[in-house]
């Protein structure tokens, strides 16, 4: 057995410990359906903070966290645009989906005149 497998096997039970933790959480969230909300919410809560610190002493777990920090630091990189560029642009959107709804409602009305009054006789009543 290699360093390597006996590290990847320790992983997964780490990360199986953490899966069961998170699942226990749940479990007690039903199992104490007659104590306070409180407490039935701690519960879960515990399960995941459990659940999350095993899984972060595995490998996988420390590459995720590597990544979420990683991820963090591009979104702190990224310009948002400013209320009024938001407000301007979302305008456009709606602008330009009652345009196209007004578009596409003559072009039904006028096919429907065309097919139905002029090549089939069909007048409505």
């Amino acid at each position: 057995m290699t360093t390597e497998n006996a590290t990847t096997i320790a992983d997964k039970v780490k990360l199986g410990l953490a899966v069961v933790l998170v699942a226990a959480g749940i479990w007690a969230y039903y199992w104490m359906s007659e104590r306070a909300m409180v407490l039935r919410v701690l519960a879960v809560v515990a399960g995941i903070a459990a659940g999350a610190a095993v899984a972060w002493l595995s490998e996988p777990g420390r590459q995720f966290m590597t990544f979420a920090a990683e991820a963090w630091a591009e979104v702190k990189k990224v310009v948002w645009p400013t209320r009024k560029e938001t407000i301007q642009t979302t305008a456009a959107v709606f602008a330009f989906v009652v345009m196209m709804a007004v578009f596409l409602w003559i072009s039904d009305k006028t096919l429907e005149w065309v097919l139905y009054d002029l090549l089939l006789g069909w007048k409505k009543t």
